[in-house]
């Protein structure tokens, strides 16, 4: 697969990384054994960057990519991410002890002493950005994590934690139906010498090669109390979905592959995360990298989804709490 930087003067990764959220069935019920698998064929396809965090199954992600990378110690550039508390409910910690035990937690689980890239997974507000980067400049400096994240923030946020030290990479969605990022994150990161490493670039499953329905999500999915995959929401997303659908079927892509490609030719700087717990996906979600797309394949994908298509907000209002506004 070919390559991209994780950030400026970062390591090599495959163009396309994944996402290992439904490992711990946020879309789902997931088997441990596939899971497994995924990373085993990630392996034979070039996927060499993982994205995990510690609410992902509160701890269940990190603990089978622990499991698998015993036996191929080295194989994979890491990613986790912390900053979120989900019990006695849910908060964002920034805080210097909450983010250090967070940190050895997830080394523990995943079996390493040194991560390659450690998140802030959500801005606590109550925590000067300036303070929140020295608290990871000193696990840096400790060799606890190779590069220092930032998750779901803006622009202004970039700006003020690179004046304290290079951030590696930002992550925040980004996919045909999810574009704010295009209003001065991507630009902001591509200035800054930052990766963009857009999550959901499938837009959760709605960008398949068969038709989506919403009446099979069991209660554990994320999308069930999510607007868009709500009627009358949903009938509207789907009739634009359709003609995308067509459009990829006539040129013999699948339709996930060509919505991660898309991502990919928004800059050389992203690398795309698409999530899957299974390997048919997986190998879908990594044939994006061999796709390339004309400037004529990019206009009609403009025409077909234009930018703002989407009926609905990308979360709940319950779901919308912590990502950074800046439009």
């Amino acid at each position: 697969m070919k390559q991209r930087a994780l950030g400026r003067n970062g390591p090599l990764v495959g163009a396309v990384g994944l996402g290992c959220m439904s490992f711990a069935g946020a879309y789902g019920p997931a088997d441990r054994r596939e899971s497994l698998a995924v990373l085993k064929r990630a392996l034979d396809l070039g996927v060499t960057h993982l994205d995990t965090a510690i609410i992902y199954g509160n701890g269940l992600s990190e603990e089978i990519i622990g499991e698998f990378i015993r036996d191929h110690p080295g194989r994979f550039t890491i990613a986790t991410k912390a900053g979120i508390r989900t019990q006695p409910t849910r908060h964002f910690d920034n805080k210097p002890g909450y983010l250090r035990e967070a940190l050895e937690g997830s080394l523990k689980r995943l079996g390493v002493d040194h991560v390659e890239l450690f998140y802030l997974h959500r801005r606590d507000q109550e925590v000067p950005i300036e303070d929140a980067m020295e608290t990871l400049v000193r696990f840096k400096e400790e060799g606890k994590i190779g590069g220092i994240g930032l998750s779901e923030i803006a622009p202004s946020t970039l700006e003020r934690a690179c004046a304290v030290h290079p951030v590696m990479a930002v992550q925040n969605e980004y996919s045909l139906w999810t574009r704010q990022p295009e209003l001065g994150l991507i630009q902001a990161c591509e200035r800054l010498g930052v990766a963009f490493v857009p999550f959901s670039p499938v837009g959760r499953g709605i960008f398949s090669d068969a038709p989506v329905d919403p009446s099979t999500f069991g209660e554990t999915d994320f999308r069930k109390a999510n607007p868009r995959f709500m009627e009358p929401n949903f009938s509207a997303n789907a009739r634009f979905v359709d003609r995308f659908r067509a459009f990829a079927q006539e040129r013999g892509w699948s339709v996930p592959a060509l919505a991660i490609a898309w991502t990919l030719h928004r800059g050389d700087h992203l690398i795309p995360i698409p999530g899957t717990r299974t390997v048919r996906h997986l190998e879908q979600d990594a044939a994006a990298a061999d796709i390339v797309l004309t400037a004529e394949d990019m206009a009609a994908i403009e025409r077909i989804l234009p930018a703002g298509f989407a009926h609905g907000p990308r979360y709940s209002e319950a779901q919308a709490v912590g990502p950074e506004s800046y439009c």
